[in-house]
């Protein structure tokens, strides 16, 4: 028998998106992100096909109506979820916009996402803004698949969708559940699941706010605390 050899030879070609076809067009009001690149006034996307920027919210815009609910345009201040400054308790504060610009922050609550943190309910929705990196990680796991999936499935504290690496270099790593076939949501994780108090001080505010906002039901809870996130109740 004779074994015959075969020179494959693979020829790459580089992939190169269509801007017109392989994308929607971007809004006028869309504000690009830092580094993204253009070409004949068209951006182009990154190696990953994204193309980020900023889309402003509109104050009575329909699409954003659950954006809007958790900032207020006059007083200038947005519904904020962060630590207390005790060890093991979340606080809700209104955060003046000042100190929030320049910042990520993500919309979590009733409608959002398929609520995994479990706010609200569809009579009263709650909505709440997170600044990304607000929730540091502990005791994180080593940098290894098997010690990060005993984290993900073992650790109270790995009850959580994902984790986000903040390099030296000021890149972002960040790990889904999904990525390691993990299921996302779950019936308890670990935010809400932690003790909040509300803390609004409705005299620091010249404003009047509407009577089934969520800043006026919030500043009438000022100084409760509930056991767990999900258990905030306006009645």
């Amino acid at each position: 028998q004779f074994a015959r050899k075969l020179n494959v030879i693979f020829i790459c070609l580089e992939f190169v998106w269509n801007i017109e076809e392989d994308f929607k067009p971007v809004p006028d009001t869309w504000i690009p992100a830092k580094d993204i690149e253009f070409s004949n006034g068209n951006p182009l996307p990154d190696e990953n096909g994204h193309m980020p920027g900023w889309v402003p919210v509109e104050k009575n815009s329909k699409q954003y109506c659950w954006h809007s609910s958790v900032v207020n345009y006059e007083a200038e201040i947005a519904l904020v979820l962060k630590h207390h400054a005790d060890p093991g308790l979340l606080e809700i504060s209104p955060v003046p916009l000042s100190e929030i610009l320049e910042q990520t922050l993500e919309l979590i609550g009733t409608n959002i996402n398929a609520n995994p943190y479990g706010l609200g309910s569809k009579k009263q929705p709650v909505h709440l803004l997170v600044p990304h990196g607000a929730f540091e990680i502990k005791n994180p796991p080593a940098l290894k698949k098997n010690d990060i999936l005993s984290w993900f499935e073992g650790s109270p504290e790995g009850k959580v969708e994902g984790i986000v690496w903040h390099c030296h270099d000021g890149c972002l790593i960040k790990l889904h559940r999904h990525h390691l076939g993990l299921r996302w949501p779950l019936a308890e994780t670990y935010l809400n699941s932690q003790p909040v108090v509300i803390s609004f001080n409705r005299t620091k505010y010249d404003c009047d706010f509407e009577p089934k906002s969520l800043f006026h039901y919030f500043s009438n809870l000022d100084g409760q605390r509930f056991d767990r996130l999900k258990d905030i109740k306006f009645d």
